[in-house]
């Protein structure tokens, strides 16, 4: 996947610095999302995939399962977009794009799954350690996984620390077999 995201990475990076001069990144974002979620339908690939539409008929035809969802600058990126047959990378544009706020901001989203319901002090220091190691501001999403069988999991980035008993036992089992 490494050619699309390469093919993605110059939109991405030229819509995340219109947003940023506008100071509009999160409602880029936001649409962003949208435009993924779209893409990503079954029948908008059959539609961007059909070489009768004009990059045009593409892009109105798009626009119109949008509604008015979406601001007159990410109109016209959609626009741009079908016009380079590109509206197909919107999920790696909208991965760049995130990549792009959360440097820009020096955040960075961690997923935290444990086995079990995580106390709110443990998650608030966990948080503080992770923003520490990774010198940025945190904001932490938990969930609930039961098949982790206890420990933790967490997902910052390309950052895994997989703490989870599932993890070491997927581990020892390795290590036996080797």
């Amino acid at each position: 996947m490494a050619e699309l995201s390469t093919l993605a990475r110059p939109y991405a990076k030229a819509a995340f610095e219109y947003a940023h001069e506008e100071s509009a990144l999160n409602p880029w974002l936001d649409e962003l999302r949208l435009i993924a979620a779209v893409v990503a339908e079954p029948a908008v690939e059959d539609l961007l995939a059909d070489p009768a539409l004009t990059t045009q008929a593409q892009a109105e035809a798009f626009l119109a399962l949008l509604g008015d969802d979406l601001g007159d600058s990410r109109r016209r990126f959609v626009h741009v977009l079908a016009e380079n047959r590109r509206l197909g990378l919107a999920p790696q544009i909208l991965a760049q794009f995130a990549q792009f706020k959360a440097q820009r901001e020096q955040s960075v989203e961690v997923e935290m799954v444990s086995a079990f319901e995580v106390p709110d002090a443990v998650r608030e220091r966990i948080a503080q350690a992770l923003g520490q190691r990774l010198e940025r501001e945190v904001t932490v999403t938990t969930d609930v996984d039961s098949s982790l069988i206890g420990g933790i999991l967490i997902r910052a980035g390309d950052l895994v620390i997989d703490g989870s008993v599932r993890g070491r036992l997927n581990k020892l089992a390795e290590a036996l077999t080797n």
